[in-house]
């Protein structure tokens, strides 16, 4: 991870002369985007890397916990592959699971939804974007989330799948998040912007 970064600042040092405003702020999303994606998975960076990865590790580990104990859990992602990756270790421990993603039809997307109410997998795997809204999954009792997103509502709004009429449960929220990378600012600036909705609800913005 910090070879990435380390070249990824000195490429846009390199190029800094040479790229236009527009052009460096791409470039630097692009770069925020691949050290997103390394913190996940290695093999989200390169397919080819034998790195394992940690965060990986211990959602297996959560996974065994919650499946042992008879709960179920919906597990969003930013990043399809990321997700895809998740759904391979699944499938090599014979865990039973369901996928949505915005490339899901709107006749299997109603169909894995109630599969997943009736019971018949305790995981769900959802991408950020496709199951953020309009889903109620209220068989779920946790939540987890494998990446922080740039928005913490949009977070918060996958979370309320799970917290929508006809819960009668408590919800438990997971976060993965790798230390020392990324991902820790992201949660500074999700502090930060809860902060300033908190003031501007308040009336204290000024």
């Amino acid at each position: 991870y910090e070879d990435a970064r380390l070249a990824a600042l000195s490429d846009l040092e390199t190029r800094k002369s040479v790229m236009k405003e527009q052009q460096r702020r791409v470039q630097v999303l692009a770069s925020l985007t691949r050290l997103r994606l390394l913190a996940s998975n290695p093999r989200l960076f390169d397919a080819h890397t034998t790195v394992s990865s940690s965060k990986l590790a211990r959602l297996l580990e959560l996974v065994d916990e919650l499946v042992a104990s008879g709960q179920r859990a919906l597990v969003f992602s930013q990043f399809t592959s990321h997700l895809a990756l998740v759904k391979e270790a699944l499938d090599a421990r014979g865990v039973k699971h369901v996928m949505l993603d915005g490339s899901t039809p709107a006749r299997q997307r109603r169909a894995r939804v109630a599969a997943f109410q009736d019971g018949e997998a305790p995981l769900f795997l959802i991408s950020l974007k496709a199951g953020g809204t309009g889903l109620n999954l209220t068989s779920a009792t946790n939540v987890i989330h494998l990446d922080p997103w740039w928005n913490p509502a949009v977070e918060d709004q996958a979370s309320d799948r799970a917290h929508r009429l006809g819960q009668r449960k408590p919800v438990t929220i997971f976060r993965l998040v790798a230390m020392g990378t990324i991902e820790e600012q992201l949660l500074v600036m999700h502090r930060q912007k809860r902060s300033l909705v908190e003031r501007v609800l308040e009336g204290k913005a000024g």
